[in-house]
């Protein structure tokens, strides 16, 4: 159900009707989005803040870009949420998020009108740069304005700088916006300012600027190879006399701004002055995450995903903690601080997600042996082998699908040098409303391969602080433990650390039947069907391996030996995974039993809930239940 005072926005089912409005209407359309994002997220959770603070570029974007002919490339695309009301979804944002509803990101598969997926950051300027270039080659007769909307925190990332530079150095006429909502800049706002803003984005003064350069081309008094270092001067110059400096100084880019990003009407006179200039531009915004929601404003990490709220008190909804097992990661932030107190080599390095991962406990008792490194997940690989090669033992606590970015880096800068990085994977599994950019499926698959690596992953809590204290014991090499979002099992989760072997699984349950070879929290789910089966007459046994690598042979070899049949179950791609290692050493060993082999099957999985996804992939208890009883 839709709120109410939305009259304007309800005209609005896709940007042209949003055109055929006078710009002084634009300021009550964004007031009515922010509206309706209030009214939806209090009662179905999304990504808030970004998205609130994103409202006026949303509308001014799509009120003078004819979109989607025009290409908007969203990076991390929970800023998009204004993106989707305005483009043809809105009578369907209630199901955002939800199992077969729509994607909390941007979706090609979606909507014509997302011009690239964005679950991940930093992308937008490469592939937004990619698309300019290509409407060129291919001498469209109208041109295509191609738009990259990237956010402060995302052009930290090394793929943004690698893109800046590309643009910079090859003929095209992209337009990067700047959503600046948290850089650490000392703005000159107002005065001389805003007077530089308006006239370097007039179009009097670019026409006489570009007649200029004409007449000096003309004459032999300036070439392309000179161009760049005018630019730069003229970014220079700009920042000499607004008092301010800005990491575009140095690019063949022409920089703009920074403008007031709340401002609608502004915004839209900027970006018609500026959308038919020639080569790339970069107009910066200051906004402001949560704008237009008090309690967002004065908390914007709390408010990024703040659950459940009551709109017009914003009191954030939550369940009862009564006598509920712990986040997985909470775990992780605890434990470690355990162990860094009595290990002063230990050091935790996180890519921007301190809170998420709970690395926030470590940053508390030991700031000075803790690390954010922001949206750099490469650097925080490499940072953290500079660290263990000069004897430290950092743990870099890293999501799983952040993880794929710093492939070559575990291999290359850890790996082949053997050193003792403890890689805490959160996040590995199914993890939810997040979608398909979010699961960490793969970590399984990409990481067995590489040689001198350890990788487990805990059934439990126990489990996972012995792993972590056995990780820090000696030096085992790179060592990932892998650990799903959300809760465990256990209430009584504090326990005295002790080593685990490596490569030493654990026998659950007995059976003569079959076997069941889990791996990670999903044994907990095996171990309940497991139980169910014995009561149906089918006698199986459990084996929680812990170790993908290095397996545990000696259970492999009795299981080989004694079952004709064998199921593998592990919250991760089923290609290559942890029942592909079972397979792979039953052939090599001469064993022939019956496999089967439950896990995320071979196709990218949209969002849902946990529980929903797992049924949906055959990993849950009832589908582990009727796999054990079944004929197969």
């Amino acid at each position: 159900m839709e709120p109410e005072n939305i009259e304007l926005l309800k005209q609005i089912n896709f940007p042209a009707d949003l055109r055929k409005l006078p710009v002084e209407k634009l300021p009550e359309v964004c007031a009515e989005i922010r509206r309706f994002l209030i009214d939806s997220l209090a009662h179905n959770p999304g990504h808030f803040g970004s998205s609130m603070g994103a409202v006026e570029l949303t509308v001014a974007l799509h009120y003078v870009f004819d979109t989607p002919y025009d290409r908007i490339v969203w990076d991390v695309g929970h800023q998009a949420y204004g993106h989707k009301i305005l483009t043809g979804r809105r009578e369907q944002f209630d199901t955002i998020r939800k199992l077969n509803g729509l994607s909390g990101f941007p979706n090609p598969a979606e909507s014509e009108y997302d011009a690239f997926i964005a679950g991940h950051a930093s992308n937008s300027i490469s592939a937004a740069l990619g698309m300019a270039i290509a409407t060129q080659l291919k001498h469209e007769k109208k041109e295509r304005k191609v738009i990259a909307v990237i956010g402060d925190a995302s052009i930290a990332g090394g793929l943004a700088f690698e893109g800046l530079n590309n643009a910079s150095t090859n003929p095209n006429n992209l337009l990067i916006i700047l959503n600046d909502n948290d850089m650490a800049i000392d703005h000159n706002v107002g005065g001389l300012n805003e007077y530089l803003v308006n006239i370097t984005t007039s179009r009097g003064y670019n026409k006489l600027r570009y007649d200029a350069y004409r007449t000096l081309r003309r004459f032999n008094l300036i070439d392309e190879e000179h161009r760049g270092a005018i630019l730069r001067f003229n970014n220079s110059l700009k920042a000499l006399l607004t008092k301010q400096q800005n990491i575009f100084e140095g690019l063949d880019i022409r920089y703009f701004g920074p403008i007031d990003g709340h401002n609608v009407i502004n915004i839209v006179n900027k970006l018609n002055d500026i959308k038919d200039m020639t080569g790339p531009k970069i107009l910066h915004l200051r906004t402001i995450k949560g704008k237009g929601y008090a309690p967002a404003e004065k908390e914007p990490t709390i408010w990024h995903a703040p659950g459940c709220f009551n709109p017009a008190t914003g009191e954030r909804k939550s369940e009862p903690e009564g006598n509920k097992p712990p986040k997985f990661q909470d775990v992780f932030g605890h434990t470690l601080v355990e162990l860094a107190e009595k290990n002063d080599k230990i050091t935790v390095i996180t890519p921007a997600m301190p809170t998420g991962s709970s690395s926030c406990f470590m940053m508390e008792r030991f700031p000075h042996r803790s690390f954010d490194v922001g949206i750099s997940e490469e650097h925080a690989v490499t940072f953290a082998a500079g660290l263990a090669k000069e004897g430290l033992q950092p743990f870099c606590s890293i999501y799983s699908t952040f993880l794929q970015r710093a492939f070559d880096e575990v291999i290359h800068d850890v790996a082949i040098q053997n050193l003792p990085v403890t890689f805490c994977i959160d996040r590995a599994g199914l993890v939810g409303e997040d979608g398909v950019t979010h699961h960490g499926v793969f970590d399984i698959s990409y990481l067995r391969c590489i040689p001198n690596m350890t990788l487990a992953a805990p059934m439990d809590e126990h489990t996972l602080r012995h792993l972590m204290y056995t990780a820090q014991l000696r030096n085992h090499g790179p060592f990932a433990i892998r650990y799903p979002r959300g809760s465990g099992s256990q209430v009584g989760w504090r326990c005295p650390m002790h080593e685990i072997p490596i490569g030493k699984g654990r026998q659950l349950c007995e059976g003569d039947d079959l076997a069941v070879l889990s791996i990670g929290p999903v044994g907990v789910d095996a171990l309940h069907a497991v139980q169910r089966a014995r009561e149906a007459g089918i006698q199986a046994a459990l084996y929680d391996m812990i170790f993908v690598k290095p397996l545990d042979e000696e259970i492999l070899h009795q299981v080989g030996k004694k079952y004709k049949r064998i199921i593998t179950l592990e919250d991760g791609c089923i290609t290559g995974g942890f029942g592909s290692a079972v397979l792979e050493f039953m052939a090599d060993n001469g064993y022939a039993p019956r496999i089967k082999r439950l896990g995320i099957p071979d196709r990218f999985i949209a969002q849902g809930s946990v529980k929903e996804l797992h049924r949906l992939c055959g990993i849950d208890e009832e589908s582990i239940y009727a796999t054990l009883t079944g004929n197969w």
